[in-house]
């Protein structure tokens, strides 16, 4: 047994904080009556306090609270009575929710047209195969509701997330009827309500690459072109020269052009004479 301290008293002015020392967890105790009996030491009040609480819950109270759903903690949390008080009557009813969610596994899940041929579990083993859920690691559980009616529920875990499932169960023969009582439970009774993943191919982000050229995409600085071929009809085409002495053959020597808009100066012999050049 864990000792806990002290912290004060919570701001609802109605209860306890205590600590762990060596979780430093925090718990919350109820300052109740029994807690001022239990601080005062005063013995025959404590027990009397329990005689009290015990006969205000009795055994067929209890049984009634199980078997509506609720668990041995649940019922001693609230009656604040000890849980093997609870567990002393609660375990036959116990036993009985245990019973009824195992013949609901036999019942026959109810379709538009009628009972389906296939059992629930049957059908809800395929379903959690379909989608690759562990049918092993779910679990079954049933209550009875206000109205009489009992009621399955499938628990299961799937990744981060508590699942559960409802269906109303009559018994009857051939193992009785279940009706769905809510999506999951819709879901999981139609085969044809699950699509597998589609995959998604990662798109990889656009990398700049450096050009390469090819030999279609180079432009030569020189294109060399073909010589087009003379037209035999082309009258304007250049007559070659045949020279008639080989020796002639000799490329002449381009004159010097002569400067224009420059005057012509007369040699010194004609401004003697009084010549006028006859030059130019």
């Amino acid at each position: 047994m864990r000792a806990l301290r002290v912290i004060g008293l919570h701001e609802d002015g109605k209860s306890i904080v205590c600590e762990d020392p060596a979780s430093r967890t925090r718990f919350l105790l109820p300052a109740d009556e029994r807690l001022r009996a239990a601080a005062r030491g005063d013995i025959t009040r404590l027990g009397q306090i329990e005689i009290e609480l015990e006969s205000q819950m009795r055994p067929r109270e209890i049984q009634a609270r199980i078997r509506a759903g609720e668990s041995v903690e649940q019922v001693a949390g609230g009656a604040g009575i000890s849980e093997q008080r609870v567990e002393r009557y609660a375990y036959p009813v116990l036993l009985e929710r245990s019973r009824t969610a195992e013949l609901a596994q036999s019942a026959h899940p109810v379709r538009e047209d009628g009972p389906d041929v296939q059992t629930l579990g049957e059908v809800v083993a395929y379903g959690f195969g379909v989608r690759g859920h562990d049918y092993s690691q779910a679990t079954w559980d049933s209550w009875k509701g206000d109205d009489g009616r009992w009621v399955v529920v499938l628990r299961w875990k799937a990744g981060r997330s508590d699942n559960r499932a409802h269906w109303a169960f009559s018994p009857g023969a051939h193992g009785g009827t279940v009706t769905a009582l809510d999506e999951n439970a819709e879901v999981l009774l139609d085969p044809n309500a699950y699509r597998a993943p589609r995959t998604v191919r990662a798109i990889e982000p656009a990398r700049e690459t450096e050009f390469q050229p090819t030999l279609d995409s180079v432009v030569p600085e020189r294109a060399e072109l073909p010589a087009a071929e003379p037209d035999p009809d082309d009258d304007t085409r250049e007559i070659p020269r045949v020279p008639a002495d080989p020796e002639e053959d000799v490329a002449e020597e381009p004159r010097p052009k002569a400067k224009k808009n420059h005057p012509i100066v007369p040699s010194w012999e004609d401004v003697l004479l009084g010549v006028r050049s006859q030059r130019g």
